[in-house]
């Protein structure tokens, strides 16, 4: 039985995946339109533009909403817009992608930090619910039309679970994960530390094991003769008569404590 938190990483990584998914779908599926409206009004400034109906004229043609075949308005600077958003739209998937495999995360940290790792997946599926509907919101082919509806399912997805699981959504759902949960946990060896230094003071810890690394002790490789003092009240005679002291610690009391009356009873 897996604990709660795996099952939250196994599907917040398999709601990531489709989410990659479905950006390079709409990717694709931009530059095949971005294409064929180049292709489409190409042919319109040509005079050759296909037209299946025959009571359609050129005049019609001309004043047509749109370029026929592509997705163009046919007014001024209709071609710039049309194609200045696709471009829009592809550089936006394009972040969006770098967002999802966290490359770069400093990047994201510092200029985009929405789409960082401070933030939950909640400001990522509101762009792509934006983005299915920029594209939907147009006469597109099949493919476009199932690419940018899959990347508008997947951004109300992430729309939800970042609400649910708020900016911890991406923590939850990192590789790395294991690593920084078990950061919490109490260290059992800190490489370099004498962590009797955080214990005691300096003096007393130092004059201690001066004194008991002279005493004799028991050994095991032919001085069974020699006798140990230990740590006991033999060991602290034995030191003071080698000169070394043991200090004693001052002694403190917590803040909580009353203060002690200069008149006792």
């Amino acid at each position: 039985m897996l604990p709660g938190r795996a099952y939250s990483f196994i599907f917040l990584n398999g709601l990531r995946i489709l989410s990659i998914i479905a950006l390079l779908l709409v990717f694709s599926s931009n530059i095949v339109t971005l294409v064929h409206d180049v292709q489409a009004v190409n042919r319109f400034e040509a005079g050759t533009a296909s037209v299946e109906s025959t009571n359609t004229t050129a005049e019609d043609i001309q004043h047509a909403d749109y370029i026929i075949n592509s997705t163009v308005p046919n007014q001024p600077a209709g071609v710039f817009w049309a194609v200045l958003n696709r471009l829009l739209i592809i550089f936006q998937v394009i972040v969006l992608l770098l967002s999802e495999i966290s490359w770069p995360s400093k990047f994201f940290d510092t200029y985009f930090p929405v789409l960082g790792k401070q933030f939950g997946v909640g400001a990522l599926g509101l762009i792509q619910c934006l983005l299915g509907a920029a594209i939907l919101s147009h006469h597109v082919d099949e493919f476009s039309l199932v690419s940018a509806f899959f990347l508008f399912s997947i951004g109300c997805l992430n729309v939800l679970f970042g609400l649910i699981f708020r900016e911890s959504a991406k923590s939850k759902r990192s590789i790395t994960s294991w690593r920084e949960h078990a950061k919490d946990a109490l260290p059992t060896h800190v490489a370099g530390v004498d962590i009797r230094s955080t214990l005691a003071p300096s003096s007393f810890v130092s004059n201690v094991s001066a004194a008991f690394e002279k005493a004799p002790s028991y050994t095991s490789s032919g001085n069974e003769g020699k006798i140990g003092y230990g740590f006991g009240v033999a060991g602290e005679k034995a030191a003071n008569m080698r000169g070394y002291l043991i200090n004693k610690p001052v002694e403190s009391f917590p803040r909580y404590a009353p203060a002690r009356s200069s008149h006792g009873s």
